[in-house]
């Protein structure tokens, strides 16, 4: 759901853009900016947007693997290590001698509000759970994903798909269990496992097998996946070797293959990070060798509890985006260092394997003592590196997952911003303020240290604290971690008002690192059809070196890209990638309600709403496409919806309250005002839109008082100013009418509205 909570969010900074841009003194005018549509653009329809994202030949990538099996003669030790690893069991064909356990005996399974059976009918593996009707219905499962710590199976369903189950066999306890939890997800929504959100071709297959192809047709809602071979095989990691199994047979015993590209330190690191990471698709069509900027988007830490303010891992994140955050990958550090890459294990146990590092010392790592150090005896949990710096979080209820950021332990942050620690995953019979006492004893003066500045800075900027723009552009010049660069940048992006960052963020546009260039990119996004020089900068990364910048270039020009150029078919490439779930459909949407072609758009919106229904954001979009294509009745019911299914969400109170306004009804759109900056008092355009209802409603003070807050905490916009003085001139207060328009010119001194009243004024 975080993608989908980004996608989301980009087109919630379009409308916000066009709102603040109103210069109107009635909700009416920001209603009809709103409504505006961009003519003159060519029309792609969706069948065609989908086409644009044709792959290669699909017969010739996959016959230029060999499968694993063709490894074995050569290769016998690593196909060995890698035959009884999880790589090779991610994916798989039920087996008698590994499955049976879990279907025989059969069983009752009570979970999650429901009772679900499993057992073993004429050999067939059978699951009796609540389907798509709501009752319990027989399901064959075909395949099982994972191995261990969980067991996962695949159901075939209509239209090319697997749908993978909510039910989990756990090996080791004999046990099933719903990983949800007590969640109880019901038939319909998009988590449930008979949803999309738990569609195989999708969600899990890329990552789980080699070389896959999920061949997703828009037009009939369907899939036709293919893939080089089941589960994690050697090409997945060494790429496509079928031509060095020929050259090997044409040339027996001799060296020098010229079929063989060894692979870099940097393109391992991105073969791995490409499944164990956080991250979006660009192309599904990684390979080894390819660069991890050229096919995924990469989550960072930035404002949602996505990763704690230190960057431990919060929500499912995996291993790469931490790691790419620590001072040990920038020093060198690669997975291969410290995991055999054929059994997927540590190649040493406990601290041995830190110290070959800390020990000696192999520089730049300081050498530690760990009883000296961790102040816990060896035999003492206390004393292992990785039970401190690399602690576990438990995600889909059994599987516990090393975090990867190797973080420093801090009891203060947990106690100002509740930053989770390691200590108190131990002792948790102690305080906070007892851990925090004794890691000032032991530590001192070295816990203030750069990371906890940035974690603390982190904490105050996703709680809005006034200021905190400057500190984050601070720290932004220092920064040498490509991920924490990215990060504070992410972060800026909701101050893109203030001309002090949109520089910092023009300029971060040119960094090094492609991870960087892209968020900054999407940063400025919301100015680049109104300020000259982003939209300069975002044509020349059109043809920037790395695809994710070029995608969030073409994405921030997709009002008038050209798609039949590079970068214009490879933005098309990527909506249509992923244009089989909601968060896809709904940014292929928002493309097109862009360009002015509001019929496709909301053939897209439609869908993405009826495939997550519960989804908030969703009906918000869909709300916005609605009103542009003049149909408020419907638009106020999406937002209505989307307000009963995110009570605190400001954002929605305040949309609705535009749209009751659009359909005449004032009252309703002053309560849906007072809403929102009851839920955000800090809310400026809701406080400005207040005011203005508050006016029409002829309450004339309490609109003055509203202004006034939207004023005092929008400085920027000349707004809140200028429709002070029309009430206060309304009213006879001449003087202080000239005193409001004054100040609004002073903010924009081009601003015809007020110069025309001030003029009047002074007659």
């Amino acid at each position: 759901m975080a993608d989908e909570t980004q996608s989301a969010r980009r087109a919630k900074r379009i409308l916000l853009v066009v709102v603040l841009l109103c210069i109107g003194v009635s909700l009416g005018l920001i209603v009809a900016v709103m409504e505006g549509s961009r003519g003159g653009k060519k029309r792609e329809s969706a069948e065609s947007a989908v086409s644009e994202g044709s792959k290669p030949d699909e017969r010739t990538i996959l016959d230029s693997y060999g499968k694993s099996t063709t490894c074995q003669s050569c290769h016998a030790s690593e196909y060995q290590q890698w035959a009884g690893s999880h790589h090779a069991l991610a994916e798989r064909p039920l087996r008698v001698e590994l499955d049976r356990a879990a279907f025989d005996p059969g069983r009752n399974i009570a979970e999650a509000g429901q009772t679900s059976q499993v057992h073993i009918v004429e050999e067939r593996f059978e699951v009796a759970t609540r389907g798509l009707g709501g009752s319990n219905q027989s399901f064959t499962a075909d395949r099982v994903i994972g191995i261990d710590p969980l067991r996962q199976f695949l159901i075939p369903a209509p239209g090319g798909r697997f749908q993978s189950t909510e039910l989990a066999f756990d090996p080791h306890a004999g046990d099933w269990f719903d990983v949800y939890g007590k969640e109880n997800r019901q038939p319909g929504e998009w988590g449930h496992w008979t949803g999309r959100g738990m569609t195989w071709n999708s969600m899990c297959a890329a990552c789980h097998n080699t070389r896959l192809r999920k061949n997703y047709d828009s037009a009939t809602d369907s899939y036709r996946t293919v893939m080089a071979e089941m589960s994690v095989g050697c090409e997945a990691c060494h790429g496509p070797l079928a031509a060095h199994n020929s050259w090997q047979q044409q040339h027996p015993n001799k060296k020098g293959d010229p079929t063989i590209k060894p692979l870099s330190r940097e393109q391992m690191l991105d073969v791995c990070g490409s499944c164990h990471a956080r991250r979006a698709e660009l192309t599904g069509d990684f390979k080894p060798g390819d660069s991890f900027y050229d096919h995924y988007i990469l989550s960072v830490p930035n404002e949602t509890e996505m990763f704690h303010p230190d960057g431990q891992i919060h929500e499912e994140d995996y291993e790469y985006n931490s790691f790419l955050g620590t001072k040990m990958h920038d020093d060198g550090v690669r997975c291969v260092n410290c995991h055999n890459p054929h059994t997927g294990k540590t190649i040493l146990q406990g601290n041995a394997l830190c110290l070959t590092c800390h020990g000696a010392p192999v520089l730049p790592a300081p050498k530690i003592d760990p009883a000296a150090h961790s102040h816990h005896q060896a035999n003492q949990k206390g004393n292992d590196c990785v039970g401190c710096h690399m602690p576990q979080t438990t995600y889909m209820q059994r599987h516990s997952r090393h975090d990867h950021g190797f973080t420093i332990p801090d009891p203060l942050l947990t106690k100002e911003f509740g930053v989770p620690n390691a200590c108190s995953r131990c002792h948790q019979d102690r305080s906070t303020d007892w851990f925090v006492q004794h890691v000032e004893e032991w530590y001192g003066t070295k816990m203030e240290r750069p990371t906890r500045a940035r974690a603390r800075m982190i904490a105050r900027a996703r709680k809005g604290e006034d200021g905190i723009d400057r500190q984050i552009l601070a720290a932004l010049k220092t920064e040498t971690n490509a991920l924490w660069r990215a990060s504070l940048v992410s972060l800026l992006r909701t101050a893109t008002t203030n001309e002090v960052v949109i520089t910092a963020l023009k300029s971060a546009a040119e960094d090094r690192s492609a991870l960087v260039r892209g968020y900054s990119l999407r940063a400025v996004e919301p100015l680049a059809q109104t300020d000259a020089t982003i939209g300069e900068q975002m044509n020349r990364h059109l043809g920037d070196t790395s695809r994710y910048a070029r995608n969030e270039a073409a994405w921030a020009l997709r009002a008038t890209v050209d798609t039949n150029t590079g970068a214009g078919r490879e933005l098309m490439g990527q909506l249509a990638q992923n244009c089989d779930q909601p968060t896809g459909a709904l940014q292929m949407g928002v493309f097109y309600m862009d360009r002015g072609d509001l019929e496709t758009c909301l053939t897209w919106m439609t869908r993405a709403v009826s495939w997550d229904p519960n989804s908030a954001p969703l009906h918000h979009e869909y709300a916005i496409a609605l009103s542009r294509a003049g149909r408020a009745d419907e638009a106020v019911r999406e937002l209505q919806t989307a307000c009963r299914l995110a009570p605190k969400e400001a954002e929605y109170q305040f949309k609705l309250g535009l749209a009751y306004n659009e359909i005449g009804n004032v009252a309703a759109a002053k309560t849906a005002l007072e809403e929102a900056v009851k839920l955000d008092p800090k809310f400026a355009r809701a406080w400005y839109n207040l005011g203005l209802a508050e006016s029409a409603a002829g309450n004339a003070d309490a609109a003055l008082d509203a202004l006034l807050r939207a004023e005092s905490l929008d400085p920027a916009s000349p707004l809140p100013a200028y429709a002070r003085a029309t009430i206060l001139a309304r009213m006879g207060r001449t003087a202080e009418a000239r005193a409001s328009l004054r100040r609004a010119l002073e903010v924009q001194p081009n601003f015809p509205e007020a110069k025309n009243l001030l003029q009047t004024l002074q007659q």
